[in-house]
């Protein structure tokens, strides 16, 4: 174990008792006396489950028994608005993304929920999304990129998962920070299918959520991968620069999941998980098993830092969904 991550863990494991000790107030005082609920709004198997489960069993051991409940439909909104409804005591959370909390609420005329229904406990982890261009474009980096779609208006084509996510919205955001550039958006049901048109040559670009795939086809030389949307260079893939420092300073998403709980819950409650959740993921073991999936774990999130993020995403978001008209659909 390097020697930070065990002095960041030591560091957490004191704070165990503080945990236990942590002011309680009004009908938090007990809290929690009977198990808490974390709903995945998805079907078991996918994504939510491999970041929504180790949390799960964590929390089993430092607040009690905790299970898992899949309410899956409409894109992750019926479970949502599921948990919205509950009675704000902590009992009830919700396993959230970018697409459930930011996305689907800008886009849809009656998700069941709003964005103000919710409160940020904190934030799991974090993806990237990567830009991976079919060998035949000329551009050895984003500049070139931006370059060569303006030099050929509408001979590139990107591929996303679909129309209104993530993937889509960043890049129209891509193309309206480099100059309304002419690319045709070409939706798939899910990335593989667009990543197998990217190979054999039929889209020019992809953007999808970094992988190993994706980074073994680009040592493959099958793919190339120019840039990634966060605000750093990922710690598995540190020779792929950031898009921020690749001249578009303002293309930033991070695709994420995180624990959120109804409105009105009370303070104490929500502090209590928070503590609880970030004791949880300063485990090396847990750290190590996300990391392994490809994704990297939030080991300083809180309620203020993970809500900022949230607010910064939904203003940055609303203006490019609505310049394509996605809004309120």
């Amino acid at each position: 174990m390097a020697s930070s991550t065990r002095r960041h863990f030591v560091h957490a494991l004191s704070g165990a008792a503080a945990l236990a000790a942590l002011p309680r107030s009004g009908h938090a005082a007990d809290y929690p006396s009977r198990p808490i609920r974390l709903v995945i709004p998805y079907g078991a198997g996918g994504a939510g489950d491999q970041i929504g489960r180790p949390w799960v069993n964590r929390m089993s051991s430092l607040l009690g028994p905790t299970f898992v409940e899949y309410i899956g439909g409409a894109g992750g909104a019926i479970g949502t608005a599921a948990v919205a409804r509950e009675e704000p005591d902590g009992y009830s959370l919700l396993l959230g993304n970018g697409s459930t909390q930011v996305i689907i609420p800008l886009t849809s005329k009656n998700p069941g929920y709003s964005v103000g229904d919710f409160r940020a406990i904190y934030r799991l982890i974090s993806t990237a999304l990567v830009f991976a261009i079919h060998p035949s474009v000329p551009a050895a980096d984003m500049r070139g990129l931006i370059a060569y779609a303006k030099a050929n208006p509408g001979k590139l084509s990107y591929g996303t998962p679909g129309i209104g996510t993530g993937n889509h919205l960043v890049g129209e955001s891509f193309k309206q920070q480099a100059g309304a550039l002419d690319m045709v958006h070409v939706p798939y049901r899910g990335i593989s299918q667009a990543t197998n048109d990217l190979v054999s040559g039929q889209i020019s670009l992809v953007i999808g959520v970094m992988s190993d795939q994706l980074k073994q086809l680009g040592e493959a030389g099958k793919v190339r991968l120019l840039a990634v949307t966060t605000e750093r260079r990922l710690s598995g893939a540190p020779e792929i620069p950031t898009a921020m420092e690749s001249g578009m300073p303002g293309l930033r998403y991070e695709g994420w999941f995180g624990i959120f709980a109804p409105r009105q819950t009370d303070d104490a409650i929500i502090d209590r998980i928070a503590q609880a959740t970030r004791l949880a993921m300063a485990d090396p073991a847990l750290q190590a098993s996300y990391r392994a999936q490809g994704i990297e774990p939030d080991i300083d999130s809180s309620p203020d830092k993970f809500q900022r993020i949230i607010d910064a995403e939904t203003a940055s978001l609303a203006p490019v969904i609505k310049s394509i008209g996605l809004g309120n659909l």
